[in-house]
């Protein structure tokens, strides 16, 4: 039974070429284009056109990624969401991730990265590309594993994964955004990432925070 994926972006020539390449992979085969987001829910509302796996654009008219991924994580949790883009803006990817996109790869992937990346996702249940690492410095530099972690510091990653600013966070957790700032910094040491998005990754893959 091959794996079925569809093919989420506004630009219909580009779209195809994927669907060439995701259909001379063994074991996996394109069920159908969208060309935007709402199309794509539209379609989804038939259980014959529920995929396994999307590979969705970020930048589309009426209905975006990010919206889009919103929507299917609530209807169809058990739907991966792969985000491939040309977008390296670390708000973007993060309101990918945080929307339920388990993974993020950019347009310019090789054949053999984005074969990786679908047959990983199916396996393991996310990917994560050392490219976008490198174009947010350093982002997804490897966590250290067993990490022990207080409650507050749990509290405080459960809302740095969402939009919240750190003067948000400071002030839902009654402390000072200096104290704030000690946690992320105490984290970002702990844990071994460098930034936001590297926090937002670890509670993911780690489970402290459910897109």
């Amino acid at each position: 039974m091959s794996t079925k994926v569809v093919i989420v972006d506004d630009h219909f020539l580009l779209a195809q070429a994927i669907q060439e390449l995701v259909n001379s992979f063994e074991g996996f085969e394109t069920l159908y284009l969208c060309k935007n987001g709402k199309e794509l829910i539209e379609k989804m509302k038939f259980p014959a056109n529920v995929p396994d796996i999307i590979l969705m654009d970020v930048n589309m008219p009426i209905l975006n990624g990010i919206a889009a991924t919103k929507i299917i994580n609530e209807t169809h949790p058990n739907v991966i969401v792969l985000a491939l883009s040309v977008e390296v803006d670390e708000d973007i990817i993060l309101g990918m991730l945080r929307a339920g996109a388990k993974g993020y790869l950019m347009k310019d992937t090789e054949k053999e990265q984005l074969q990786e990346a679908l047959e990983q996702v199916i396996r393991e249940g996310y990917y994560h590309t050392n490219t976008i690492a490198k174009l947010l410095v350093g982002s997804l530099v490897k966590p250290k594993e067993g990490v022990q972690l207080k409650e507050r510091e749990l509290e405080f990653i459960k809302h740095a994964c969402t939009e919240m600013t750190y003067r948000e966070i400071a002030e839902a957790m009654f402390l000072s955004p200096k104290t704030i700032e000690g946690y992320r910094d105490s984290l970002y040491e702990k844990l071994n990432i460098k930034n936001r998005i590297g926090l937002v990754l670890y509670a993911i893959r780690h489970k402290l925070f459910v897109p």
